[in-house]
């Protein structure tokens, strides 16, 4: 495994190196459905992937964008597709893209899509070459490595850029670092949209967030920091927004009231020991979302959930 900061570094780097070139360098990826010959050509295109963004109803299961455990991964990706999930974020890289391309056309047609995630724009944009779409982030793993890792906002354009560039076919989720000012987060999210290196902006918050109580009371308090960022970067631009970071069945409707488009879940389902429960846990995420949309909308609309 990557050690956190040279990760970072590497993305600096490379992000320098690409300030510095010219645009016909860059090389760009396939929409998915082109005429290559690939094998990947059956991926889902890209107004199918931003589809439940659109709906309010996205639900992306991740797996971590540094766990290469094939087996853990693929259990994931099973119990993203039995569960109704929307998406499945892995790690950029190739083999576990397609072996999780194998697990989710197994049974028929792809509706789940896969993203891929990363913070080096090189083998990002590599890795969404094969996937579905793309994520820079989350960053939870690299603060959980390192109480020292910063990312600010001027790291998170180059990067950005960077994928952009060489991928602008295939839809790019961004996550916005919660270690900036609240305020800082929205102009960074605006400042993504406005430039277009981003179709949608994600949260986090949940490594700083301290619960003092247990049970719903605790689940509540773990999400507030993505929450908070949710609330105040949906009203500050259009494109759309996913909690994610701290997420569950308590939470995940709350974020839809707060201004979501989606939600990313992470520990709430890797936590589970066994595939059944991680279905279960994906199942429930759904169905509170349901009924949130229902109560905010009316409940003749609620089968895009379905």
């Amino acid at each position: 495994l990557m050690a956190p900061m040279s990760s970072l570094h590497s993305a600096r780097r490379t992000c320098t190196t690409l300030s510095k070139s010219p645009p016909h360098r860059h090389v760009r990826c396939r929409a998915s459905g082109s005429s290559s010959g690939s094998s990947f050509d059956s991926g889902m295109d890209a107004a199918s992937v931003m589809k439940p963004f659109r709906n309010k109803a996205a639900i992306k299961v991740i797996a971590g964008l540094m766990n290469f455990d094939q087996a853990d991964v693929l259990d994931i990706a099973n119990a993203a597709r039995l569960g109704g999930a929307t998406c499945v974020d892995i790690a950029a890289d190739h083999e576990l893209v397609t072996r999780v391309r194998e697990t989710l056309t197994a049974h028929g047609k792809q509706e789940v899509a896969i993203c891929v995630s990363g913070v080096d724009p090189v083998n990002l944009a590599a890795a969404m070459e094969l996937a579905d779409m793309g994520e820079i982030g989350n960053y939870d793993w690299f603060y959980a490595s390192d109480p020292e890792f910063q990312m600010d906002a001027e790291t998170v354009l180059h990067i950005a850029h960077g994928v952009k560039s060489r991928c602008p076919s295939k839809p790019l989720s961004v996550t916005v670092p919660h270690t900036l000012p609240l305020d800082a987060q929205v102009d960074l999210a605006f400042a993504l949209q406005k430039d277009g290196l981003a179709d949608i902006i994600q949260t986090e918050g949940a490594v700083v967030s301290r619960p003092q109580r247990s049970g719903v009371v605790g689940l509540i308090e773990k999400a507030t920091p993505t929450l908070a960022a949710v609330h105040s970067i949906s009203r500050g631009v259009n494109i759309p927004v996913m909690a994610a970071s701290g997420i569950s069945d308590v939470t995940a409707p709350l974020a839809l009231a707060a201004g979501a488009s989606g939600v990313g879940i992470g520990t709430f389902i890797s936590k589970q020991n066994s595939t059944v429960g991680r279905i279960a846990a994906v199942r429930t995420v759904k169905e509170t979302m349901a009924v949130s949309f229902a109560n905010q909308h009316g409940a003749s609309q609620t089968t895009q959930y379905y």
